[in-house]
């Protein structure tokens, strides 16, 4: 549910920001678009230590007491997945508006009208872009165990379990939750493509 939960938050941010981002043109456009490529390689364990000390009793927000909590790792999640979709979602967007920007123009379509029709019209594009932030989601350790603490029954997923498993020598049960973790992402990439090649059949059909 963190995974999942922290995804879809990225992705309505992600979306519509890499969409707005690729269609308008303003004086720092370039230098953001240049600083939300480079966080896509945000090291995990940074991410983690800097919600860390924000969400820490003695940070900034230490008074909404989220510390190691679902919602701290999804906050870590979100702030690493987000510029992945945004930034995917801006090169599809962009090579779209090529195409398109001079019929909504002759349309004098709005800003919100654009934004969703490109959305809509990329929608198979962007489902890959999706499962690349869910690659992200689900593979991640460092981040969330920083600020979730890797508490049994609360904040302990699958990826943190391995890695506490592997560190007690328990190998043999780290092994068997990455086949396990290995097999749900398979699936759902599997899923996603079939979905995408129905989709595409129904809409030519």
């Amino acid at each position: 549910m963190v995974s999942l939960s922290s995804l879809t938050i990225a992705c309505f941010i992600g979306i519509p920001l890499g969409t707005v981002l690729a269609i308008k043109r303003f004086y720092f456009r370039k230098t953001l678009l240049a600083i939300i490529n480079s966080l896509m390689g945000l090291p995990p364990v940074l991410v983690g230590l800097i919600v860390y000390l924000y969400l820490s009793r003695s940070g900034p927000l230490g008074w909404l007491g989220i510390l190691y909590s679902p919602t701290a790792m999804i906050i870590a999640q979100v702030i690493l997945i987000a510029p992945i979709i945004t930034a995917l979602s801006n090169q599809i967007i962009e090579e779209l508006h090529e195409d398109y920007r001079d019929l909504f123009l002759s349309l004098n379509a709005k800003p919100m009208q654009a934004v969703i029709a490109y959305i809509y019209d990329s929608r198979y594009s962007l489902l890959t872009v999706i499962l690349a932030g869910f690659g992200r989601a689900i593979s991640e350790v460092g981040a969330v165990i920083i600020v979730g603490g890797n508490i049994d029954h609360l904040t302990r997923v699958m990826t943190t379990a391995i890695a506490l498993e592997t560190s007690k020598g328990n190998l043999t049960l780290a092994l068997g939750l990455g086949i396990i973790l290995l097999t749900i992402s398979l699936c759902i990439s599997l899923l996603a493509m079939w979905i995408k090649s129905f989709s595409k059949r129904y809409a030519h059909a």
